[in-house]
């Protein structure tokens, strides 16, 4: 056997890759769309068009930003479920998972209480007032009611991921995806002498509805398709303190992620409702393209953890390659997408000129970062696969107080405004994808 034929048999084919990548992809846009279908929707409430886009933005980053921060408990039982299959293994973890719903659930619990009674609060602290408080308020107090659902679906997700298959997830986001569409039509404008219409309320309860319906879907498929029961048995998997220790450091990691969106949001919403108008857009997009990049993520996720149960370094390292070799063709298809239709993304979200022009003004920013958010993204999924969940926790700790902040508040005193606050971005997210690439090349090269 030559060289070549060696390397070939020690390679995740193409085809493996995107068998779990597209699936996943499709599953995981559903949140980010759920939150750009809310902006597309009530951008044509005809009153108050800029306050409630800006408040919509500030609502949905913020439970986007609880739903990342939680939500890691995904990563943990996906690299631990994949982990098991490797070394097959399955059978130790029939208790795991609904211990893991309980854990879950009780978070998620804890966190709706505090949030929903504190919201008025918390929307301050993003400099909203007037309206736009007003209206951030009444949207985040229905919708944060779905969180647990979400929660819950997301950990269904990572189980199903780790387990080698997202087809299933793929099946919930779709019917999710087209479910939220049509409500939000339905209940943000209502039929005339039928529904009323309930404007802002009525985008939040399109999603609410969404996030329960989708989490029965998942639970169906893990009771019908799964080797798993729900049945948490009679004594706690000793599997159950490993995945609080991972779920614990991805906390940390994706608070500080968040602390980040939070600063931003800060500021833009100081700049004046038009920028954080624009800015909301954006992120949402941001978001957007993330969670399709984190598609292929995914699939590195789920082959990495599989890959590290079987102790097979020579595929992982191959994996990190292929991997970044498509996410980079991804990301160069979307800024090509994004670049062609530069000035007709801003006006499916709203027709204000003065957001618009912010909108404009900064966009390409975001466009021209894209290869490196590809990168880092990829990266970062290979390692929740790998159980680096400290590794992960310092470098976005790291990225976030060594990057970010310092260069938002430099370019802030230097008046740079949106500009800066995406070209700090720019810079957070080169500081991750060097450090995951040289953390990656150092361990399995």
């Amino acid at each position: 056997m030559n060289s070549l034929e060696a390397t070939l048999t020690n390679k995740i084919s193409f085809r493996e890759i995107n068998r779990l990548a597209i699936p996943a992809l499709l599953a995981g846009v559903v949140e980010p769309v759920i939150s750009l279908t809310d902006l597309v929707i009530v951008g044509r409430i005809p009153f108050d068009k800029t306050e409630i886009i800006a408040a919509v933005g500030i609502a949905a980053s913020l439970i986007s930003a609880i739903t990342w921060i939680l939500a890691q408990t995904s990563s943990a039982i996906s690299s631990i479920v994949s982990r098991y299959l490797g070394s097959k293994r399955l059978h130790e973890l029939d208790s795991l998972v609904v211990q893991t719903f309980i854990f879950s659930l009780m978070m998620s619990s804890v966190v709706v209480i505090a949030t929903r009674y504190f919201s008025v609060e918390i929307f301050k602290l993003y400099n909203a007032n007037g309206k736009i408080l007003n209206y951030a308020v009444d949207y985040f107090r229905i919708r944060i009611w779905g969180f647990p659902f979400s929660l819950i679906t997301f950990t269904l997700y990572g189980v199903f991921r780790g387990l080698q298959n997202t087809i299933w997830s793929m099946y919930i986001g779709l019917i999710g995806g087209f479910l939220h569409i049509f409500l939000d039509i339905l209940l943000v404008f209502g039929i005339p002498g039928i529904i009323p219409a309930m404007n802002i309320e009525g985008a939040a309860y399109a999603s609410l509805i969404t996030q329960v319906l989708m989490c029965m879907v998942a639970i169906y498929f893990f009771i019908k398709k799964t080797p798993f029961k729900l049945n948490p048995g009679k004594s706690i998997n000793p599997e159950l303190y490993n995945l609080m220790s991972l779920s614990i450091n991805l906390f940390l990691r994706a608070a500080a992620l968040n602390f980040s969106f939070y600063l931003a949001n800060r500021y833009a919403t100081g700049y004046g409702k038009e920028q954080i108008a624009a800015h909301a857009i954006i992120a949402n997009i941001f978001l957007l393209i993330a969670f399709v990049i984190d598609g292929y993520g995914n699939a590195g996720n789920a082959i990495s953890g599989k890959l590290l149960g079987s102790k097979d370094f020579k595929k992982l390292w191959l994996l990190g390659i292929d991997l970044s070799k498509i996410v980079l063709v991804v990301a160069l298809v979307i800024m090509v997408f994004c670049g062609a239709g530069y000035f007709y993304i801003g006006k499916i979200f709203t027709s204000d000129v003065h957001v618009l022009k912010f909108f404009y003004q900064t966009f390409w920013i975001l466009i021209l970062m894209l290869p490196i958010n590809a990168l880092a993204f990829s990266f970062d999924a290979i390692y929740k696969g790998l159980g680096e969940a400290i590794f992960l926790r310092n470098l976005l700790i790291g990225s976030t107080f060594l990057a970010f902040i310092p260069s938002l508040w430099l370019f802030d005193h230097l008046n740079m405004e949106l500009y800066g606050i995406w070209a700090a971005f720019t810079i957070f997210m080169l500081y991750r994808c060097i450090g995951s690439i040289w953390k990656f090349k150092a361990k399995y090269q």
